[in-house]
Protein backbone atom coordinates (compact mmCIF):
# COMPACT_ATOMS: atom_id res chain seq x y z
CA UNK A 1 0.00 0.00 0.00
CA UNK A 2 1.47 3.27 -0.85
CA UNK A 3 0.12 7.05 1.04
CA UNK A 4 1.78 9.73 -1.98
CA UNK A 5 -0.32 12.28 -0.14
CA UNK A 6 1.31 11.56 3.41
CA UNK A 7 4.11 12.96 4.74
CA UNK A 8 5.07 9.30 6.75
CA UNK A 9 8.44 10.89 8.60
CA UNK A 10 5.76 12.63 11.11
CA UNK A 11 2.96 10.53 10.49
CA UNK A 12 5.64 7.81 12.33
CA UNK A 13 6.54 10.54 14.87
CA UNK A 14 3.13 10.65 16.01
CA UNK A 15 2.57 6.97 15.87
CA UNK A 16 5.96 5.96 18.06
CA UNK A 17 4.79 8.94 20.15
CA UNK A 18 1.22 7.08 20.70
CA UNK A 19 2.93 3.58 21.60
CA UNK A 20 4.94 5.40 24.72
CA UNK A 21 2.18 7.82 25.43
CA UNK A 22 -0.36 4.42 25.75
CA UNK A 23 2.45 2.74 28.15
CA UNK A 24 3.23 5.92 29.92
CA UNK A 25 -0.81 6.23 30.46
CA UNK A 26 -1.28 2.59 31.56
CA UNK A 27 2.20 0.76 32.96
CA UNK A 28 1.91 4.60 34.53
CA UNK A 29 -1.19 3.94 37.07
CA UNK A 30 0.44 -0.09 37.82
CA UNK A 31 4.37 1.42 38.36
CA UNK A 32 2.38 4.26 40.71
CA UNK A 33 0.65 0.92 42.84
CA UNK A 34 4.00 -0.32 43.31
CA UNK A 35 5.59 3.00 44.16
CA UNK A 36 2.71 3.28 46.98
CA UNK A 37 2.99 -0.32 47.76
CA UNK A 38 4.99 0.41 50.93
CA UNK A 39 2.67 2.58 52.28
CA UNK A 40 0.00 0.06 53.47
CA UNK A 41 0.36 -1.83 56.49
CA UNK A 42 -1.44 -4.81 56.53
CA UNK A 43 -0.96 -8.47 54.02
CA UNK A 44 -4.64 -8.10 53.00
CA UNK A 45 -4.36 -4.49 51.78
CA UNK A 46 -1.03 -5.67 50.39
CA UNK A 47 -2.84 -8.42 48.11
CA UNK A 48 -5.31 -6.10 47.12
CA UNK A 49 -2.94 -3.68 45.58
CA UNK A 50 -1.41 -6.41 43.79
CA UNK A 51 -4.75 -8.14 42.61
CA UNK A 52 -5.75 -5.09 41.32
CA UNK A 53 -3.05 -4.67 38.87
CA UNK A 54 -2.34 -8.13 38.56
CA UNK A 55 -4.39 -8.96 35.20
CA UNK A 56 -3.07 -6.46 33.36
CA UNK A 57 0.47 -4.81 34.68
CA UNK A 58 2.35 -7.78 31.71
CA UNK A 59 0.35 -6.31 29.54
CA UNK A 60 0.73 -2.58 29.79
CA UNK A 61 4.58 -3.59 29.27
CA UNK A 62 3.54 -4.65 25.59
CA UNK A 63 3.13 -0.95 24.60
CA UNK A 64 6.90 0.00 25.68
CA UNK A 65 8.16 -3.10 23.72
CA UNK A 66 5.54 -2.25 20.67
CA UNK A 67 7.18 1.51 21.32
CA UNK A 68 11.08 0.36 21.15
CA UNK A 69 10.10 -1.76 18.17
CA UNK A 70 8.52 0.57 16.05
CA UNK A 71 11.13 3.15 16.86
CA UNK A 72 14.02 0.64 15.65
CA UNK A 73 11.98 0.41 12.74
CA UNK A 74 11.36 3.53 11.63
CA UNK A 75 14.07 5.69 12.73
CA UNK A 76 16.68 2.74 13.21
CA UNK A 77 19.41 6.18 13.87
CA UNK A 78 17.35 7.46 16.82
CA UNK A 79 17.19 3.92 17.84
CA UNK A 80 20.79 3.28 18.14
CA UNK A 81 22.26 6.38 19.62
CA UNK A 82 19.54 6.11 22.46
CA UNK A 83 20.19 2.84 23.34
CA UNK A 84 24.06 2.89 22.96
CA UNK A 85 24.04 6.19 24.73
CA UNK A 86 21.70 5.22 27.69
CA UNK A 87 22.90 1.57 27.41
CA UNK A 88 23.88 1.44 31.56
CA UNK A 89 20.53 3.23 32.18
CA UNK A 90 18.34 1.17 30.11
CA UNK A 91 20.21 -1.78 31.65
CA UNK A 92 19.43 -0.67 35.17
CA UNK A 93 15.68 -0.28 33.81
CA UNK A 94 15.53 -3.56 32.39
CA UNK A 95 16.61 -4.97 36.16
CA UNK A 96 14.44 -3.09 37.96
CA UNK A 97 11.17 -4.01 35.95
CA UNK A 98 12.50 -7.66 35.89
CA UNK A 99 12.69 -7.52 39.66
CA UNK A 100 9.44 -6.18 40.09
CA UNK A 101 8.18 -8.50 37.64
CA UNK A 102 9.53 -11.39 39.88
CA UNK A 103 8.43 -9.66 43.13
CA UNK A 104 4.88 -9.84 41.60
CA UNK A 105 4.95 -13.17 41.55
CA UNK A 106 7.06 -14.88 44.05
CA UNK A 107 5.56 -12.84 46.78
CA UNK A 108 2.49 -15.30 47.42
CA UNK A 109 4.50 -18.49 46.97
CA UNK A 110 5.10 -18.78 50.01
CA UNK A 111 3.45 -17.34 54.04
CA UNK A 112 6.35 -16.13 55.85
CA UNK A 113 6.72 -13.06 56.96
CA UNK A 114 9.96 -12.21 56.12
CA UNK A 115 9.75 -13.62 52.49
CA UNK A 116 6.61 -11.58 51.74
CA UNK A 117 8.17 -8.77 53.25
CA UNK A 118 11.01 -8.87 50.94
CA UNK A 119 9.44 -8.76 47.57
CA UNK A 120 7.38 -6.14 48.99
CA UNK A 121 10.49 -4.08 49.16
CA UNK A 122 11.44 -5.49 45.72
CA UNK A 123 8.08 -4.41 43.86
CA UNK A 124 7.94 -1.27 45.54
CA UNK A 125 11.78 -0.38 44.66
CA UNK A 126 11.28 -1.86 41.79
CA UNK A 127 8.13 0.82 40.43
CA UNK A 128 9.98 3.48 41.99
CA UNK A 129 13.14 2.79 39.79
CA UNK A 130 11.73 2.46 37.05
CA UNK A 131 9.35 5.58 37.63
CA UNK A 132 12.45 7.36 38.35
CA UNK A 133 15.13 6.16 35.42
CA UNK A 134 12.09 6.67 32.73
CA UNK A 135 11.66 10.65 33.83
CA UNK A 136 15.61 11.15 33.71
CA UNK A 137 15.64 9.51 29.92
CA UNK A 138 12.92 11.65 29.18
CA UNK A 139 14.71 14.71 30.92
CA UNK A 140 17.69 14.46 29.27
CA UNK A 141 16.13 14.53 25.76
CA UNK A 142 14.47 17.46 26.46
CA UNK A 143 17.82 18.80 27.97
CA UNK A 144 19.88 17.33 24.75
CA UNK A 145 23.22 15.27 24.79
CA UNK A 146 26.24 15.52 22.96
CA UNK A 147 26.30 14.10 19.90
CA UNK A 148 28.90 14.39 17.23
CA UNK A 149 28.83 14.44 12.99
CA UNK A 150 27.87 10.81 13.31
CA UNK A 151 25.20 11.62 15.83
CA UNK A 152 27.37 9.21 18.43
CA UNK A 153 26.31 9.94 21.82
CA UNK A 154 29.88 11.73 23.81
CA UNK A 155 29.67 10.85 27.65
CA UNK A 156 29.05 8.27 29.98
CA UNK A 157 26.49 7.85 32.83
CA UNK A 158 27.05 10.10 35.45
CA UNK A 159 26.74 13.56 32.81
CA UNK A 160 22.84 12.03 32.72
CA UNK A 161 22.47 12.62 35.99
CA UNK A 162 21.96 16.29 35.59
CA UNK A 163 19.55 18.37 37.92
CA UNK A 164 16.88 18.59 35.45
CA UNK A 165 16.73 15.03 34.53
CA UNK A 166 16.41 14.07 37.74
CA UNK A 167 14.08 16.86 38.21
CA UNK A 168 11.91 14.59 35.43
CA UNK A 169 12.71 11.92 37.30
CA UNK A 170 11.26 12.80 40.57
CA UNK A 171 8.19 14.74 38.73
CA UNK A 172 7.76 11.22 36.98
CA UNK A 173 7.36 9.49 40.50
CA UNK A 174 5.02 11.90 41.54
CA UNK A 175 2.84 11.76 38.57
CA UNK A 176 2.98 7.41 38.47
CA UNK A 177 1.85 7.74 42.46
CA UNK A 178 -0.89 9.84 41.61
CA UNK A 179 -1.99 7.93 39.04
CA UNK A 180 -1.50 4.36 40.65
CA UNK A 181 -3.72 6.27 43.75
CA UNK A 182 -6.66 7.09 41.80
CA UNK A 183 -6.58 3.79 39.89
CA UNK A 184 -6.30 2.02 43.70
CA UNK A 185 -9.21 4.31 44.59
CA UNK A 186 -11.38 2.76 41.74
CA UNK A 187 -10.08 -0.96 42.04
CA UNK A 188 -10.63 -1.30 45.87
CA UNK A 189 -13.46 -0.82 48.54
CA UNK A 190 -13.94 -0.62 52.29
CA UNK A 191 -10.72 0.84 54.36
CA UNK A 192 -7.99 0.46 51.88
CA UNK A 193 -10.73 2.30 49.82
CA UNK A 194 -10.80 4.97 52.32
CA UNK A 195 -7.02 5.16 52.72
CA UNK A 196 -6.32 5.39 48.92
CA UNK A 197 -8.92 7.96 48.76
CA UNK A 198 -7.47 10.29 51.47
CA UNK A 199 -3.82 9.80 49.53
CA UNK A 200 -4.86 11.25 46.14
CA UNK A 201 -5.27 14.80 47.37
CA UNK A 202 -1.70 14.28 48.89
CA UNK A 203 -0.62 13.03 45.89
CA UNK A 204 -1.75 15.29 43.65
CA UNK A 205 -0.02 18.20 45.71
CA UNK A 206 3.37 16.90 45.45
CA UNK A 207 2.85 16.26 42.23
CA UNK A 208 1.51 20.22 41.24
CA UNK A 209 4.22 21.38 43.24
CA UNK A 210 6.91 18.50 41.15
CA UNK A 211 5.03 20.05 37.82
CA UNK A 212 5.46 23.87 38.54
CA UNK A 213 8.69 23.26 39.52
CA UNK A 214 10.00 21.43 35.87
CA UNK A 215 7.90 23.97 34.16
CA UNK A 216 9.78 26.72 35.56
CA UNK A 217 13.14 24.78 34.69
CA UNK A 218 12.05 24.26 31.20
CA UNK A 219 10.93 27.82 30.56
CA UNK A 220 14.36 29.17 31.75
CA UNK A 221 17.05 26.70 30.98
CA UNK A 222 15.54 24.50 27.95
CA UNK A 223 14.19 27.37 25.95
CA UNK A 224 14.48 24.81 22.68
CA UNK A 225 11.37 23.32 24.20
CA UNK A 226 9.20 25.94 23.10
CA UNK A 227 10.20 26.82 19.63
CA UNK A 228 7.11 24.78 18.11
CA UNK A 229 4.98 26.07 20.33
CA UNK A 230 5.94 29.86 20.57
CA UNK A 231 5.22 29.22 16.59
CA UNK A 232 1.82 27.71 16.69
CA UNK A 233 -0.13 29.32 20.00
CA UNK A 234 -3.02 26.69 19.18
CA UNK A 235 -0.93 24.30 21.36
CA UNK A 236 -1.08 26.05 23.80
CA UNK A 237 -4.21 24.23 24.74
CA UNK A 238 -2.67 21.18 25.37
CA UNK A 239 -1.49 23.11 28.82
CA UNK A 240 -4.61 24.28 29.86
CA UNK A 241 -6.20 20.66 28.61
CA UNK A 242 -3.68 19.09 31.30
CA UNK A 243 -4.44 21.62 33.78
CA UNK A 244 -8.03 21.14 33.41
CA UNK A 245 -7.85 17.31 33.82
CA UNK A 246 -5.72 17.92 36.69
CA UNK A 247 -8.01 19.71 38.55
CA UNK A 248 -10.86 17.92 37.85
CA UNK A 249 -9.57 14.96 39.44
CA UNK A 250 -10.25 16.19 42.91
CA UNK A 251 -13.62 17.04 42.13
CA UNK A 252 -14.73 13.56 40.89
CA UNK A 253 -13.38 12.40 43.94
CA UNK A 254 -15.59 14.67 46.34
CA UNK A 255 -18.55 12.99 44.25
CA UNK A 256 -17.33 9.51 44.30
CA UNK A 257 -16.75 9.13 40.79
CA UNK A 258 -14.12 7.50 40.67
CA UNK A 259 -13.79 6.11 37.36
CA UNK A 260 -14.38 9.68 36.17
CA UNK A 261 -11.24 10.63 38.07
CA UNK A 262 -9.16 8.13 36.74
CA UNK A 263 -10.41 8.70 33.51
CA UNK A 264 -9.06 12.73 33.89
CA UNK A 265 -5.69 11.18 35.33
CA UNK A 266 -5.36 9.83 32.21
CA UNK A 267 -6.20 12.40 29.88
CA UNK A 268 -3.73 14.50 31.72
CA UNK A 269 -0.97 11.88 31.26
CA UNK A 270 -1.61 12.37 27.09
CA UNK A 271 -1.57 15.78 26.89
CA UNK A 272 1.62 15.55 29.17
CA UNK A 273 3.34 13.31 26.67
CA UNK A 274 1.64 15.69 23.83
CA UNK A 275 3.15 18.75 24.90
CA UNK A 276 6.65 16.77 25.62
CA UNK A 277 6.40 15.56 21.52
CA UNK A 278 5.41 19.21 20.53
CA UNK A 279 8.26 20.85 22.67
CA UNK A 280 10.70 18.22 20.90
CA UNK A 281 9.64 18.43 17.19
CA UNK A 282 11.19 18.10 14.82
CA UNK A 283 13.79 16.63 16.75
CA UNK A 284 14.36 13.16 18.16
CA UNK A 285 17.24 13.54 19.98
CA UNK A 286 18.72 17.27 20.43
CA UNK A 287 22.46 17.90 20.15
CA UNK A 288 22.88 20.79 23.18
CA UNK A 289 25.99 21.39 22.30
CA UNK A 290 25.87 21.29 18.74
CA UNK A 291 22.36 20.99 17.45
CA UNK A 292 23.25 20.80 13.50
CA UNK A 293 24.21 17.38 15.01
CA UNK A 294 20.73 16.51 16.22
CA UNK A 295 18.21 13.80 15.01
CA UNK A 296 15.59 14.60 13.50
CA UNK A 297 12.43 12.87 12.36
CA UNK A 298 14.14 12.87 8.61
CA UNK A 299 17.65 12.58 9.02
CA UNK A 300 17.34 9.54 11.56
CA UNK A 301 14.16 7.81 9.52
CA UNK A 302 14.19 4.91 7.58
CA UNK A 303 13.83 5.05 3.65
CA UNK A 304 9.93 6.10 2.76
CA UNK A 305 9.42 2.58 1.14
CA UNK A 306 9.74 1.12 4.65
CA UNK A 307 7.78 3.76 6.32
CA UNK A 308 5.05 2.50 3.89
CA UNK A 309 5.51 -1.00 4.28
CA UNK A 310 5.34 -0.31 8.28
CA UNK A 311 2.55 1.77 8.14
CA UNK A 312 0.36 -0.79 5.96
CA UNK A 313 1.10 -3.52 8.65
CA UNK A 314 0.37 -0.97 11.48
CA UNK A 315 -3.09 -0.19 9.76
CA UNK A 316 -3.86 -3.85 10.26
CA UNK A 317 -2.26 -4.68 13.63
CA UNK A 318 -3.42 -1.90 15.68
CA UNK A 319 -7.25 -2.65 15.54
CA UNK A 320 -6.32 -6.16 16.81
CA UNK A 321 -3.75 -4.71 20.09
CA UNK A 322 -6.85 -1.92 21.31
CA UNK A 323 -9.33 -4.59 20.55
CA UNK A 324 -7.44 -7.10 23.45
CA UNK A 325 -6.41 -4.48 25.58
CA UNK A 326 -10.03 -2.93 25.89
CA UNK A 327 -11.46 -6.71 25.78
CA UNK A 328 -9.20 -7.29 28.74
CA UNK A 329 -9.95 -4.40 30.81
CA UNK A 330 -13.60 -5.30 30.04
CA UNK A 331 -12.87 -8.83 31.76
CA UNK A 332 -11.26 -7.85 34.50
CA UNK A 333 -13.72 -4.50 35.74
CA UNK A 334 -15.18 -3.89 38.75
CA UNK A 335 -13.39 -3.92 42.60
CA UNK A 336 -10.90 -6.43 43.69
CA UNK A 337 -11.22 -9.02 46.00
CA UNK A 338 -9.39 -11.60 47.50
CA UNK A 339 -9.85 -15.68 47.07
CA UNK A 340 -7.26 -18.94 47.40
CA UNK A 341 -5.75 -17.77 43.42
CA UNK A 342 -5.30 -14.16 44.21
CA UNK A 343 -1.62 -13.11 44.42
Amino acid sequence: MEFPHLDLNIVWFILVGVLFTGYAMLDGFDLGVGVLHLFTKTDEERRLMLNSIGPVWDGNEVWLVTGGGALFAAFPMVYATVFSGFYLAFMLLLVALIFRAVAIEFRSKQPMKWWRKMWDIGFAGGSFLSSFLIGVAMGNIAWGIPLDADHEYRGGLLPLLHPYALLLGVTTVALFAMHGAIYGVMKTEGELHDKLRRWVNRCIIIFIICYATTTMATLIYVPHMLVTIKAHPGFFLLALLNMLAIANIPREIHFGRDHLAFISSCFAVIALMALFGVGMFPNMVFSHVSPENSLTLYNGASSKKTLGIMLTIAICGIPIVLAYTASIYWIFRGKVTLDKTSY
